[in-house]
């Protein structure tokens, strides 16, 4: 009897001090999100991750990247919980790092596809999608690195789905990438998500589905960024009820008219 209370004493132990260390995990993956918004004049911001679990595989980022350029990310780590979660911070950290050392995002990405394979099991990857917007010229150049595609929603109604233009980063040890590009007016909105957003089912299985999000960026388009996204997460919320399955991350930007 004594040896299995402190059996059972041993493994109530275990699992406060695992529960703990995923705590502290979540506090910690929680700073890497970004904590502050780089100023521009023409472009309101927002963006968020409702994680699943306490950790996760998504990452959304807001850079500065001087001369009033703006870096909006958004990616999707295979893999879920603390796997993926490391991983995560190592793609943040090597997006940061060779963004600030090189003003060219074919350039930079190409330097963060070598360290992703070569610092990774040869499973990992993940999708992402970089844009830099620059303030003064209104103008959108970004790269989709096998990402679902970004919504551009223009001012008078007319949708663009910004494409994947290349591969997954980390799988391969060959990469490269294509740029595009596209010009922002007074009233486009922009939507980046993950597939946690499109693919949240409800009790019948549906999944919520790029129609539903679509619907709903133009429902709430004339709210504020932060009001915009916290609108859409709701719907997908109320939509996919019970116990969510995987990690909600969106960012939305809407250009302005200053």
């Amino acid at each position: 009897m004594e040896a299995q209370r402190r059996a059972a004493a041993a493994k109530v132990e275990a699992e406060r001090r695992a529960a703990y260390e995923l705590e502290i995990a979540k506090q910690v993956q929680g700073r890497l999100f970004p904590q502050t918004l780089p100023p521009v004049s023409s472009l309101e911001y927002a963006g968020a991750c409702i994680q699943a679990r306490q950790v996760g595989g998504d990452y959304y980022d807001f850079l500065d990247l001087s001369r009033e350029r703006l870096g909006l990310v958004i990616g999707d780590i295979s893999g879920k919980g603390i796997a993926a979660a490391l991983l995560m911070a190592n793609l943040q950290a090597n997006l940061r790092s060779q963004c600030a050392t090189s003003g060219r995002p074919r350039s930079f990405l190409r330097s963060v596809n070598q360290l992703f394979y070569e610092n990774t099991a040869d499973s990992s990857y993940a999708t992402l999608f970089f844009a830099e917007y620059d303030d003064k010229r209104r103008r959108l150049r970004y790269v989709n690195c096998g990402h679902l595609c970004a919504l551009l929603l223009r001012r008078d109604g007319t949708l663009e789905r910004l494409d994947s233009t290349g591969t997954v980063l980390g799988l391969f040890k060959e990469w490269d990438c294509a740029i595009g590009e596209r010009r922002l007016s007074a009233g486009d909105t922009l939507a980046l998500y993950t597939d946690g957003v499109t693919e949240a089912f409800n009790d019948a299985g549906e999944e919520f589905g790029e129609q539903r999000l679509v619907a709903a960026l133009r429902r709430h388009r004339q709210l504020p960024s932060q009001a915009l996204l916290a609108s859409i997460v709701a719907e997908v919320q109320q939509f996919s009820a019970r116990e969510q399955h995987d990690d909600i991350t969106l960012v939305v930007a809407r250009c302005t008219a200053s």
